[in-house]
């Protein structure tokens, strides 16, 4: 069996780049999380110290092993609904970590566009567009993946706000669907289907960058 951290040693550049990208759009994942939670009122996470890039916070030590092993992490923030008060709000708070993803892969797509607009390609310039091109994909793929509607990921607090029977469901039952639901995902082919969709987003966002730069 091949695990992530074979790469290290096969493909160097990969395994640090995955590992970089990853552990740090997952930290400005939660921190936006954190930042949007304290403008709307609630304190919790900015109190427990996630208003920070630290990936050993934001992550926790074993998300950090599990991405140099098997190249996926998670993080998470503290937030209380009693705080927020609205469901809108809670759904503005759980938003703004996809949304932030969604910056970042546009951010990267935008200067990986501007070397390719000078042709800045070989060598190092090279290993910097190769990079951008990776983030584009983890952060586009990261956005779908979180705002899908399971239990325990953004997307649940996101569509529950316009989907009033999903507000119904009992903590129990959500745990359940949310355990079935990533085993799917993870242990099926149809995790391969949000990977698609990210590469797809990907290309859309590259495309868009490029015509942006003139290279459309």
């Amino acid at each position: 069996m091949k695990f992530f951290f074979n790469n290290a040693w096969d493909d160097p550049f990969y395994f640090g780049a995955w590992v970089i990208i990853v552990a740090f759009s997952i930290c400005v994942h939660e921190y936006a999380h954190a930042l949007v939670a304290l403008r709307l009122g609630d304190d919790t996470a900015a109190s427990e110290g996630h208003l920070t890039l630290n990936p050993f916070k934001q992550m926790g030590l074993g998300s950090v092993i599990a991405l140099l092993i098997l190249g996926i992490a998670w993080g998470a923030v503290p937030v209380d609904p009693r705080l927020l008060r609205t469901r809108a709000r809670g759904a503005a708070v759980a938003f703004a970590g996809p949304a932030a993803n969604l910056l970042l892969a546009g951010i990267s797509a935008l200067l990986w566009a501007v070397l390719v607009r000078f042709d800045l390609l070989d060598g190092e310039a090279g290993h910097t567009a190769q990079f951008l091109n990776d983030a584009v994909l983890a952060n586009s793929t990261l956005f779908l993946f979180n705002l899908l509607p399971v239990p325990m990921l953004d997307g649940w607090s996101v569509f529950s706000l316009f989907i009033p029977v999903m507000q119904q469901v009992v903590t129990t039952t959500a745990q359940t669907v949310s355990w079935v639901c990533l085993f799917l995902l993870f242990g099926s082919p149809l995790g391969n289907l949000v990977w698609t969709a990210g590469q797809a987003v990907a290309n859309l966002l590259l495309r868009l960058a490029l015509a942006l730069c003139g290279r459309g």
